[in-house]
């Protein structure tokens, strides 16, 4: 992944949305990485994933639940 910092971020944004249709690039400030800029494609696909992801857990939860594979609170905390 290209990294940018804010400054030549700033003084080439037409340039760094150019580059971000075509992969995503880093932003740092102050030598720390701040930000990711990517296209509207990739976030929609990142947050596709995260929602198919979110409802497997939820649908593996439940199938857990029928079947009683449950655990106490106090039981699983104490177990970490």
């Amino acid at each position: 992944m290209h990294t940018l910092t804010a400054n030549e971020a700033k003084r080439n944004f037409g340039e760094l949305l150019l580059s971000a249709q075509r992969e995503p690039i880093k932003i740092s400030k102050n030598s720390k990485d701040a930000v990711v800029v990517m296209s509207i494609k990739d976030y929609e696909e990142l947050e596709a994933m995260k929602a198919d992801y979110l409802k497997h857990c939820f649908e593996s939860a439940k199938k857990d639940l029928a079947q009683g594979n449950v655990a106490e609170g106090e039981d699983f905390l104490s177990a970490l």
